[in-house]
């Protein structure tokens, strides 16, 4: 195994843009790329540049094209809600094409930013997907993050609009996103145009009509929308740096080489197929949670699980491996931190002992941020 990865290892090197190539010949383009690699302006390299794709056929309607519509795509498993549901990737689709619409129903087109500001729930996962599918560039925004750390974003992106959600669930306490977002509207210089809510069924926010929408009434007037052929530089989206020492910075990810090198990595890496169910413990505010929750998995076309929860809490140190027995998870990539909080709670494993984990083959350990 370890030849093996200095033999790939060394040809990405020696050989990239002929290795990177063959690579991008196994996702879906529009027109392909005939120049792999511009490196005439280091350190701003551009790859697959006169290549044209989309994001979100990649992720959802490649795989239904190719016969595997009914091919489970996302589970969601909320331990704090006791919410538990299963999307097809043509079921999901179908969302994604509806909310795209009333994206553009709001005026939102190809280039312009979206903040998403949503707890770990299906609608967000939604949200970002109808972004990619209409070529807007999404900057998610973590729902743990206070009211001046949105603005700041606001007034960075200059979103055109937000789309939020009425609160998320913790163990212990709700966290009212709305108020949240009126704060951060107060605090920006940059306003918005209208912000989109989805409402939790148990705790509903009052929305101002002059700003707000409800999730389902912008749906009601929304028509399926097809995918924007995006040039392979054009941005995917933009992701903040956590901004503990010092303002958060934007960091933007092309189209293209995000396809191209997520997709690759689910076997290479991960060694997953596409018949296996894939977790990465994160949350969709971080880059793991877009690059390994969303993204990854949907290119590669297997099952991700969607977890709203914590490794404690919710409502034991046991959860993690309930959720990889329901399901039978191959892979689980997580943060140390969360193994960590369940070793204290569970020092002797007893939890642990009570799962099947036959199915569990690899644990992944990876860092959620970079520091700015």
């Amino acid at each position: 195994m370890a030849k093996k990865y200095k033999e790939i290892y060394d040809s990405s090197l020696s050989n990239r843009e002929e290795f990177w190539k063959d690579v991008s010949d196994g996702i879906f383009w529009y027109k392909k790329p005939n120049k792999i690699l511009n490196s005439d302006n280091p350190p701003f390299y551009k790859w697959f540049e006169d290549g044209v794709t989309n994001t979100c056929y990649n992720a959802l309607d490649i795989h239904i094209d190719n016969g595997r519509g009914e091919k489970i795509a996302i589970i969601y498993d909320s331990p704090i809600t006791g919410t538990k549901k299963k999307f097809t990737y043509k079921e999901l689709r179908e969302k994604v094409s509806l909310f795209a619409g009333a994206l553009k129903n709001q005026g939102i087109k190809k280039g312009d930013r979206v903040i998403i500001y949503m707890p770990m729930i299906p609608e967000s996962v939604i949200a970002m997907l109808a972004c990619g599918r209409i070529g807007a560039v999404h900057s998610v925004v973590f729902g743990g993050f206070a009211a001046n750390e949105l603005a700041s974003r606001i007034d960075d992106s200059k979103a055109k609009l937000i789309v939020s959600a009425s609160c998320g669930y913790e163990p212990g306490r709700i966290v009212h996103y709305k108020p949240l977002v009126n704060k951060a509207l107060e605090l920006s210089k940059h306003k918005p145009s209208k912000c989109i809510f989805f409402q939790r069924e148990k705790d509903k926010a009052e929305l101002d009509s002059k700003i707000d929408i409800d999730w389902n009434e912008a749906l009601k007037d929304a028509k399926p929308t097809e995918c924007e052929k995006m040039n392979a530089n054009d941005y995917a989206y933009i992701l903040y740096t956590s901004g503990t020492t010092g303002l958060p910075k934007g960091i933007v990810r092309d189209i293209g080489g995000h396809i191209v090198a997520l997709k690759w990595t689910m076997k290479n890496i991960y060694n997953i197929d596409q018949d296996d169910v894939w977790w990465s413990a994160s949350d969709i505010g971080w880059i793991v949670g877009h690059s390994y929750i969303v993204y990854a998995p949907l290119f590669y076309g297997c099952t991700t699980i969607l977890f709203e929860g914590k490794p404690v809490g919710t409502p034991d140190a046991g959860v993690f491996w309930r959720i990889i027995s329901d399901y039978k998870v191959k892979s689980l990539f997580t943060a140390p931190t969360a193994i960590r909080a369940i070793k204290k709670e569970d020092p002797d494993g007893k939890f642990f002992k009570n799962y099947d984990l036959s199915k569990f083959d690899t644990l992944f350990f990876g860092w959620r941020t970079c520091r700015s």
